[in-house]
């Protein structure tokens, strides 16, 4: 993934603006207080949606091929 890349996110498509790394608590993991230290940093992308532009972690993603 690079920034100018067509993505899908919440069934819309849209553009990365910028790629990072930052953490990211999954409630999924447990409930309790959170340690951000123990988190280890995830790849991030900054995109353009409708409501702006937003931080999301990569792994929500999907690269769409053959943008026309």
């Amino acid at each position: 993934m690079k920034v100018g890349d067509m993505v899908k996110w919440n069934r819309q498509m849209v553009v990365v603006v910028e790629i990072y790394e930052s953490k990211c608590w999954r409630t999924s993991d447990g409930p309790g207080a959170v340690n951000w230290v123990k988190i280890p940093n995830e790849p991030f992308a900054r995109i353009y949606a409708r409501n702006g532009v937003i931080g999301v972690p990569q792994i929500d993603l999907e690269v769409i091929k053959n943008v026309k």
